[in-house]
């Protein structure tokens, strides 16, 4: 009678288990320095920002190869995370600098991962045009409340149902009434 072995099925879930912890570990470095460089966009320090983000871009393409030897590694919440936390810090940077939208890229693995990058976004923009406006950039918070009223006027073609994605989106709506208000303040002291 044969004897039934399954030492071979162990090893691979022991293997892909080994995997899954350093994407985890690989994941939680990448979300901290997406804080970092944020910060930087904040407090106008772009090269360094620009510095993190270009090391960002290859750790994460060197995970998302390693998430892929187990295709449903790349759908593990905290690797997902880790690419969202990449787009909202890039898309920061890339609207201070240049003005504009980060346009989709394969490297963010997942439509979803991009948009709910983006939603994040909106926190962090309303941030910036406070800090703008105390610096007497005036200028500046009405251009981010402009960008994010567009933003907020794509998404709402999206049919996102409920989701997290749909209340992240459903956030920024209260971003854009926030940059309303200091708009109109800005107005009705005769700023802009």
């Amino acid at each position: 009678m044969p004897r039934v072995n399954l030492d071979h099925v162990k090893k691979e879930i022991a293997g892909q288990d080994g995997l899954r912890e350093d994407i985890i570990r690989d994941a939680r470095k990448l979300i901290i320095r997406s804080k970092t460089a944020i910060g930087c966009v904040q407090r106008d320090e772009m090269e360094q920002a620009a510095k993190i983000l270009a090391e960002m871009k290859q750790d994460l393409a060197e995970l998302g190869m390693l998430a892929g030897k187990h295709g449903r590694l790349v759908h593990e919440g905290i690797f997902k995370v880790a690419v969202q936390e990449y787009v909202e810090a890039l898309s920061l940077y890339i609207f201070v600098k240049d003005g504009k939208l980060l346009p989709y890229s394969g490297e963010f693995h997942d439509p979803e991962n991009y948009l709910m990058g983006l939603c994040d976004l909106s926190g962090e923009l309303v941030r910036k045009a406070i800090n703008a406006v105390i610096k007497n950039d005036f200028l500046l918070a009405v251009k981010i409340r402009h960008f994010l009223e567009d933003l907020y006027t794509e998404l709402s073609k999206f049919d996102f149902k409920n989701s997290e994605l749909r209340r992240k989106y459903d956030g920024i709506k209260y971003d854009v009434k926030k940059l309303d208000d200091v708009v109109f303040q800005l107005k009705m002291k005769d700023k802009i």
